[in-house]
């Protein structure tokens, strides 16, 4: 091949462009759940941070994790002095997200971006969304910062607040003091209960004793942990939080070591250890005998972000998929003018885009569960629903996406590995898919009953669907009523077979409700109505189980991809003779 082969030959990538203002679904749905003011106020932060994620951060990400950080026990002159060496493009990456953007600030303080209130979920999350279509490992230290500040502005007092918030949340990266949650130990991963780490008085504080197993953001300045109070109760109900500083004066280091730092498939820019605290000094925070109910709302926050994490790896590798299938030529046809790949893309897209829908629609019940009851429970089923089945979707999407690509897709100089290794993570922070499933189940349903707050949302949200399409809204509510009665029953199974396949179900009926509501208002607001149409494929290839050997039917199947992989409106008349 010639030096001098056009860029073609072999489709480009994404690296240029603008992840905001390429992406008018993302754009449609924040003017659905923005006020206006505000929309207008962050849309060229958006922008900016789009162009940043598609250019230099991306560029930031390739480094550091081509070069992942290092552990130093002792300097040049053998004194103990442990630190963690980052390529410097980490160290852009980091002041973007907190300097720049104050990702990790917007929730906890007015101000960030100029806006004189706190921000709410749904626009950080947006900006969560971009900026880990770029890098996904400091997407972790971005949010335990973030919820570490929440639970020590919530649970903690006077004096601890004054200590710790204001250098947690500033924006200047001199004075920046970053946040973790350890939890993990070898005995202690899943089954929390069990966790050995030791908590011993001394005076007003405490002395912490033990191993963590798995520590992200490994060097934190600010940890919170659990631990055992020496006489307390044996599991969940013995354990206390406690915030661990780094250093307890400058230059005088907390009494606990990183003992190695974890050689991991994915997330490689970011370093995560195993860590002895051998007499650490930690301040209790809260009540003690509370200490797992407090440290559950940071996991719940964690898991939030974690399942909207796993949507921008999915939309930036629909977004691959995309630019490979508009200026790849294979016999003498672009790729996205040939059924097979349409098909293919579409794959990649009904997935993405279900876990964008979710991933908006729980961080607005967030938004609004501090004043109704309604939105608490729906936020707290909504919550895991996520976790679980977006998170695994990620690591089908990217795969799908390398595929796309071809034999460049499985080379390290291109997004798509990076892609497939990260998105194996999501599914197992904070709970893999046994625990999380089972959180929706026995104690989302069968304990708090969060499942009749659900229901009652969505069927509010197909109301507007039944005023323009009353035949495909009650097609979508009977499939809602079906799995609604699954998971209920579910709670009856005694050995949780089913647990799994309910949370799916669950996921999977939520966004069939949420797809059809946004394509009927966005047909109002915008003229496009396509979301409508993508209602409709997770009914039937979701929730209705079109069997393996039907029958296809591909004059439809072809006006169908035409209309969802075209760049121009689709109105409802248009969709409606789709669905």
């Amino acid at each position: 091949m010639s030096d001098n082969a056009p860029d073609t030959v072999i489709a480009p990538d994404t690296r240029g462009g603008n992840f905001f203002e390429c992406d008018s679904a993302l754009q449609s749905l924040l003017g659905l759940y923005l006020d206006a003011d505000l929309y207008e106020h962050l849309w060229p932060h958006l922008a900016r941070l789009g162009e940043l994620a598609a250019g230099e951060l991306d560029e930031a990400a390739y480094l550091a994790n081509k070069h992942p950080p290092e552990l130093e026990s002792r300097d040049r002159l053998g004194r103990d002095r442990q630190r963690i060496n980052y390529h410097p493009a980490y160290r852009r990456l980091e002041e973007a997200a907190f300097g720049e953007f104050g990702l990790h600030a917007m929730t906890n303080r007015p101000g960030v971006l100029g806006w004189p209130q706190r921000l709410p979920a749904v626009a950080k999350h947006a900006f969560t969304l971009l900026f880990n279509q770029a890098e996904f490992g400091l997407g972790c230290p971005i949010n335990v910062t973030d919820s570490a500040a929440h639970l020590i502005d919530t649970f903690g007092d006077d004096a601890m607040k004054a200590r710790f918030l204001p250098r947690l949340l500033t924006q200047d990266m001199k004075d920046l003091w970053q946040g973790a949650q350890f939890i993990t130990e070898q005995f202690g991963g899943s089954d929390v209960g069990q966790i050995e780490s030791r908590a011993v008085p001394d005076g007003d504080i405490y002395r912490i004793y033990g191993d963590k197993w798995f520590c992200s953001n490994a060097d934190a300045d600010v940890i919170l942990m659990l631990a055992r109070p020496d006489g307390a109760a044996q599991g969940t109900r013995g354990l206390g939080l406690f915030v661990v500083p780094r250093e307890i004066e400058p230059g005088q280091p907390n009494a606990y070591r990183i003992l190695k730092l974890k050689d991991k498939l994915g997330t490689r820019s970011m370093a995560s250890g195993e860590i002895r605290f051998d007499g650490a000094l930690g301040y209790p925070l809260g009540a003690l005998d509370q200490g797992f109910k407090q440290m559950a709302e940071m996991i719940n926050l964690s898991r939030l972000s974690n399942g909207v994490k796993s949507t921008a790896l999915m939309r930036r590798a629909m977004h691959d998929a995309l630019c490979v299938a508009n200026h790849r030529n294979v016999f003498g046809k672009r790729l996205i003018d040939i059924p097979l790949a349409q098909r293919n893309l579409l794959k990649i897209m009904l997935p993405t885009e279900q876990a964008l829908s979710m991933s908006f629609f729980t961080a607005d019940a967030l938004d609004k569960s501090a004043t109704t009851n309604q939105d608490s429970a729906v936020f707290r089923i909504a919550m895991p629903v996520l976790k679980y089945r977006a998170t695994r979707d990620a690591r089908q999407v990217a795969g799908d996406a390398m595929e796309m690509r071809g034999g460049c897709g499985y080379i390290e100089e291109w997004i798509t590995p990076r892609l497939v290794r990260d998105a194996h993570l999501g599914s197992i922070w904070e709970g893999a898919g046994n625990i999380v499933s089972l959180d929706v189940v026995d104690r989302a349903i069968m304990r708090a009953r969060a499942d009749e707050a659900l229901e009652a949302r969505l069927k509010d949200l197909l109301e507007p669907v039944g005023e323009a399409l009353p035949d495909f809204a009650t097609r979508v509510g009977a499939r809602l009523n079906d799995v609604l009665r699954f998971a209920r029953e579910s709670t009856k199974h005694a050995d949780k077979l089913v647990v799994r396949e309910a949370a799916s179900a669950l996921y999977h009926a939520t966004t069939a409700c949420l797809l059809a509501n946004e394509g009927v208002r966005l047909s109002q607001a915008t003229g496009d109505a396509k979301r409508l149409l993508l209602s409709a494929l997770v009914l039937e290839h979701r929730l209705d189980g079109r069997r393996m050997l039907s029958s296809v039917d591909e004059k439809l199947e072809a006006k169908r991809a035409a209309c969802l992989l075209s760049d121009e409106l689709c109105g409802l008349d248009e969709v409606s003779a789709l669905l």
